[in-house]
């Protein structure tokens, strides 16, 4: 256990300062952050939003409204007089896979499309009996799936033909925000690799691919990598930023590991949000690369191996709500397991990996008269813990190096207990970093990696480690096997 990361006073921060920035799903975040990657007193804002979603799929947020927000944050993060120009750096991550047409004047055309909108799911099946799905992702390093921007793309060339004819440019929201504030056009290697359509051996966008969707690749924004930072075309109207280096939008799963401290092949990072992932930093292309996994390329030598699920946070959030729980859910995840406990796959956004069901519906079976709120509530988080599982299993032969699991994020800060779950199901122990805004953090330590690569960090905040029990080793394997064979029947007919 370590001891949180302390703020520290403007003016025993050390320089050169950062100011970060996390476009997430639940809220738009900015901070300062010093030399030693410690957050920076009273220069931080946050503002909250949702995204619109539908019964058909539709999961989009307004492109102009986040820009709003960043605007918002970068105005109350600056207004300290005594900041002067000490600001070296301005660096951005957004949610991932995200999907913006924009015309000739860089306006949009359509909503941004988060990783969630699946009503491209016709054009999966599509694309998946036109190519060669392994040869894709072997290329890509994704699989063809609601997530990624093929389907999408030809989802709206049949939904939206004029909107579809009309685009001058595919962006991400990182890179719409960008345009916005300083005039730029730019995509971080990572963000480049979440669209699906990057090369992740040699950082090209893959033509074959290009051309079965009908898109072009100057359609695209230029790909940079961390250390490439861009120049603005636009002078900043804000005076603390006048010097300092732009850095190109990454994804907030990289920043996340690093955040995390999950920086080398040896820590495997458990990303507990509103969706949530498990991720290794590789130093090169993983090989062999599991078909249920992703690989995306994060820069120029390195690559993020694992696997997506769409709903952690989200899942939780919503049993809370529903079944209305009059006792505190960390006694009912402490508690020893049930066989009583319903059996849930817990897909309310459909199934990243490692199935990639992106029509996967939620389903509760085992449910009886005794059946109560907490048993739901207990069977929907252990489900979440079986999918993380199921990603771990296949995971691990590409990443044998892997001798320690950390877990960050929301749903880890508000219900600790829960890791026990997780930890139990996985068979081996669980760290919990206890760092608040792990996500901004990293994002601040990238920049900082280039702006001041000898100035020793502050380290990362944790807390227990969570041991799994052996008696319980049988009651989860009886369990596991139960959900892939519910998986099965009901899941992949």
């Amino acid at each position: 256990m370590t001891r949180p990361v302390d703020d520290v006073a403007l003016a025993e921060a050390l320089d050169p300062l950062v100011l970060a920035v996390d476009i997430g799903s639940t809220a738009s975040r900015g901070g300062v952050y010093d030399a030693a990657g410690r957050p920076v007193t009273g220069l931080r804002h946050k503002v909250p939003h949702a995204f619109t979603v539908s019964p058909a799929g539709a999961s989009v947020i307004d492109p102009d409204q986040v820009v709003a927000e960043v605007e918002q944050i970068l105005d109350a993060v600056t207004a300290d007089r005594a900041l002067g120009t000490r600001l070296a750096g301005v660096a951005m991550d957004t949610f991932a896979a995200s999907l913006i047409a924009v015309d000739a004047d860089g306006r949009p055309l359509t909503p941004c499309l988060t990783y969630a909108d699946s009503r491209c799911a016709g054009e999966v099946a599509t694309l998946r009996a036109e190519l060669d799905e392994r040869a894709v992702q072997q290329r890509t390093g994704t699989r063809i799936h609601t997530s990624y921007h093929a389907p999408r793309l030809r989802w709206l060339a049949r939904t939206e033909p004029r909107t579809f004819a009309a685009a001058a440019g595919w962006w991400s929201l990182g890179e719409y925000v960008y345009r916005r504030l300083i005039g730029v056009n730019a995509a971080g290697t990572s963000t480049a690799a979440w669209t699906g359509l990057l090369d992740r051996r040699t950082g090209d966008l893959d033509a074959d691919l290009l051309a079965a969707v009908g898109v072009r690749a100057e359609q695209f924004s230029p790909v940079h990598d961390l250390a490439d930072t861009v120049d603005p075309t636009r002078t900043p109207r804000w005076p603390a930023l006048a010097g300092a280096r732009w850095f190109p939008v990454i994804t907030d799963g990289f920043a996340s590991n690093v955040g995390a401290g999950a920086t080398d092949p040896t820590v495997l990072a458990a990303a507990t949000a509103t969706s949530g992932a498990l991720r290794v930093l590789l130093a090169g292309p993983a090989e062999p690369l599991p078909f249920g996994m992703w690989n995306y390329r994060v820069d120029g030598d390195r690559t993020l191996l694992g696997g997506a699920l769409n709903d952690v946070g989200r899942a939780i959030s919503w049993a809370q709500s529903t079944l209305r729980l009059d006792r505190d859910p960390g006694a009912t995840l402490a508690a020893d397991p049930s066989s009583a406990t319903p059996l849930v796959l817990p897909y309310l956004t459909g199934e990243r990996a490692p199935g990639w069901a992106a029509d996967a519906h939620a389903v509760i079976t085992g449910v009886t008269a005794a059946t109560d709120a907490a048993a739901l509530y207990r069977g929907t988080v252990e489900g979440i813990a079986l999918t993380y599982a199921r990603v771990a299993t296949e995971l691990g032969p590409a990443a044998p190096e892997v001798g320690q699991v950390v877990a960050s994020g929301r749903v880890s800060n508000d219900q600790p207990a829960w890791l026990q779950v997780l930890a139990d199901v996985l068979e081996r122990p669980v760290t919990h970093v206890t760092l608040k805004r792990s996500t901004l953090r990293g994002t601040a330590l990238l920049a900082l990696g280039v702006l001041a690569p000898d100035v020793p960090r502050a380290p990362r905040a944790t807390g227990d480690t969570y041991e799994p029990v052996a008696s319980r080793a049988a009651y989860y394997a009886e369990r596991r096997a139960r959900f892939d064979e519910a998986y099965g029947a009901v899941v992949r007919r």
